[in-house]
This record gives structure tokens, sequence and C-alpha cells, in this order.
């Protein structure tokens, strides 16, 4: 299957997280292969400036297997030159007899997956370990942010009003969690949240 330009919008002109959906179906009778190509094109991927982790997720539909690889890159512009790599080209080329429905591949701007499965073998962090950088993060917000607000809120009647005031401050915290803060910890504590895997192909 032909791959198209993913990157019709320009570079952007800063660092942040680039998330790479990978979706695969393996044909039937190609399970083995395929795990085997899967864990050789994980560590060529690892090896690359600016990649970040790489998450597997299996599952099945209409009884293949079917395997989501979310790949992390600091930028698109180093997202881009894995994608056109030459090795990446060759590794796809060999993958393609195994696959049912070719390799299809989606780009999202900010990490969507925050707590996706860090292995292979599809174990997600320990959920205290969830718990404990997602406090690290809304705590701070919790606090600040009202207080951010409060000169603002109180110049106007309407605004100081409790429901108004409310969903402003909530929509602030959740939009800077979302877009900028969550995406930000996940990629810092990433060796943190994937040390207690049993297997570790994420680099």
């Amino acid at each position: 299957m032909p791959e198209s330009n993913l990157l019709d919008t320009p570079v952007r002109g800063f660092e942040e997280v680039v998330t790479l959906i990978i979706k695969h179906r393996v044909k039937a009778g190609f399970e083995a292969p395929y795990e085997a190509w899967l864990r050789n094109i994980v560590r060529v991927a690892g090896q690359w400036d600016g990649h970040l982790g790489v998450d597997v997720v299996r599952g099945k539909h209409a009884g293949l297997d079917t395997y989501t690889c979310v790949l992390r890159f600091c930028s698109t512009e180093a997202m881009q030159r894995w994608l056109d790599s030459e090795q990446r080209q060759a590794l796809i080329s060999e993958a393609t007899p195994m696959l049912a429905d070719g390799d299809q591949t989606e780009v999202n701007p900010v990490n969507e997956f925050w707590f996706a499965p860090a292995s292979e073998a599809g174990s997600p962090p320990p959920r205290w370990k969830q718990a404990v950088v997602t406090l690290l993060v809304i705590l701070p917000h919790t606090l600040l942010v009202p207080l951010l607000w409060g000169p603002l809120l109180k110049l106007n009647a309407w605004l100081s009003n409790y429901l108004v005031a409310t969903f402003l401050i909530t929509l602030t915290i959740v939009l800077s969690v979302v877009y900028l803060f969550m995406p930000m910890a996940t990629r810092l504590f990433a060796p943190w949240l994937s040390s207690s895997t049993q297997t570790k192909e994420t680099r």
C-alpha cells in the first residue's frame, strides 16, 4: 500500500511530542513471523534521534490478530525522518505480504495515549504510578489556576458567578493538562513508568 505524505502542514517551530499510530492486521498463519518482524522494527526505530518510545496494543478483528503501534517522537520533523528512511521502507516491504490491510498510519499532534501499554506484552504502568503522575500534574493546576483567574473574575459580576467561574477554571485546567503538561510529564517520567514492565522494547 503506497504511503501518503503525512506532513501537508508546516513543521512546527517548537519541540513537542508527536504521536504516530500504525495499525496492522496480520494474515492467518503469519502471527509468529510478524512478531519477530515487530521486535526487529521496534529495536531499529528506537535507535533513531527524536524517538521517545513505542507502545504496542494487541487485539482481534474479523478473526485476525491486530496490532496498534503508538510511536512517540520529539517533533514532526523527527517523525518524518523515520517515515522516509530507507530502513523503514525496507522493513515495511518485508512485512507487506503478512498484512491483510497494508500499513495504515495516522498522526496525532499531541500524546493522547498517556498510559498506553509500555511494552509489547501490553502491560500498562501500575495504577499507583499512573495516579502519582496524574497527581503531580493536576495538583499544581488546582492550586494556581484559581489564583490566576481570581483578579479577572472579580472584575465582572457575571464572571464571578459560581458556575461560570468554575467552568472557566476547569476548562483552563483541562486544556492545559491535555495539550501541554500531561504529554510533558509522561515523556519526563517514561523510564519510571515503564520500569516495572517485563519486556522493554521502548527506548
